[in-house]
């Protein structure tokens, strides 16, 4: 009797903070069902009342993923297949709806998936639209962790870098040219607005912009084993590594750390170069990716959060984007 309490006690345990991963899930979709006139989730487009029934599915996706991101070891994995996941939904859905179906699409108004769009699009245009307050309401709940679990374009980086198993160092001169591409998007977006450039210039220099991205990828990121295009050629990236640097979840090496450089070779962010590792902190492209964690022999390596014990602060980080990760992929579309 004694055990079979003990073990009941176990289980309401474990769920419990599965169903704190459900309960926002389906607290932010029932948001969006009730107050959005036009149906939002795909499944309320096709049958009304689906929508309701497609926030229980992702709800209880949510809480299951949860319990998969759970142990340290094993997270690395389901992070990159989840993001994977997203993005595939995401363009599935674009592909989906531009040659079967119009009710996959957000709006009906197109506009082109590239990140470095977030940052130019509002300035060409002269108006905040929906994916810059998408990102920085983000980026105020989880930081940077933008660039590591729900960024549409990202996931592809990070596939192209898994072709390498060590990731090698990086050129310091990357830094200085990542500030300089983050100036010339906004400066060339600028100039696109004030002399008046027709929008489809604008959509070739974008698409221009977008190619040279994917070659990044395909050659640098693939041979370096490091994410080149989110730490070089991404704007929203060095935007995202800024929030990092204010926002109260961090990733930091105890005193037990051994120095061993084990954390170094799982990082694709370049964020724990040997100076990062003696300094016991990783360095500002971190993006809470937290495949180090399980690298870690010594359980050096924890998240940290004001007033939270490291396990505590991982547990509320994981509540967080594994529920923006699971109502991104209900409501993630163009």
């Amino acid at each position: 009797m004694t055990s079979s309490l003990q073990s009941s006690e176990q289980q309401v345990g474990k769920a419990g903070p599965q169903i704190l991963v459900a309960i926002p899930t389906a607290t932010l979709l029932s948001v969006v069902q009730i107050m959005v006139p036009r149906p939002m989730l795909i499944l309320e487009r096709f049958r009304t009342g689906g929508g309701w029934i497609e926030i229980a599915l992702l709800a209880a996706y949510a809480a299951w993923l949860y319990g998969k991101m759970r142990d340290p070891k094993k997270a690395p994995v389901w992070r990159s297949r989840i993001w994977r996941l997203f993005s595939l939904v995401f363009f599935g859905q674009l592909l989906v709806g531009l040659l079967i179906d119009s009710r996959f699409l957000m709006t009906g108004t197109l506009h082109l998936p590239i990140p470095a769009l977030i940052l130019a699009g509002p300035i060409y245009r002269a108006k905040i639209v929906f994916m810059p307050i998408l990102f920085l309401s983000t980026a105020f709940l989880v930081g940077p962790a933008w660039c590591s679990h729900l960024c549409y374009v990202g996931a592809w980086d990070d596939l192209a870098s898994r072709a390498r198993r060590i990731p090698s160092p990086l050129p310091r001169w990357r830094r200085p040219v990542r500030v300089g591409i983050f100036s010339a998007v906004a400066t060339a977006a600028l100039i696109l607005r004030f002399s008046s450039a027709p929008p489809l210039l604008a959509t070739w220099i974008a698409v221009a912009f977008g190619a040279a991205s994917i070659a990044v990828m395909l050659t640098w990121s693939r041979r370096a084993g490091q994410m080149t295009h989110c730490l070089t050629a991404c704007p929203i990236g060095l935007v995202g590594n800024w929030f990092g640097r204010l926002h109260p979840f961090r990733i930091r090496l105890a005193a037990s750390c051994t120095d061993c450089q084990a954390c170094r070779r799982a990082c694709r962010y370049d964020a724990l170069t040997s100076d990062d590792i003696r300094r016991r902190s990783p360095g500002p492209s971190c993006t809470l990716c937290g495949d180090c964690l399980a690298s870690c022999h010594a359980g050096a390596i924890g998240y940290r959060f004001p007033g939270l014990t490291p396990d505590a602060a991982r547990r509320a980080f994981l509540v967080l984007i594994v529920t923006l990760h699971a109502v991104f992929l209900g409501l993630a579309r163009i």
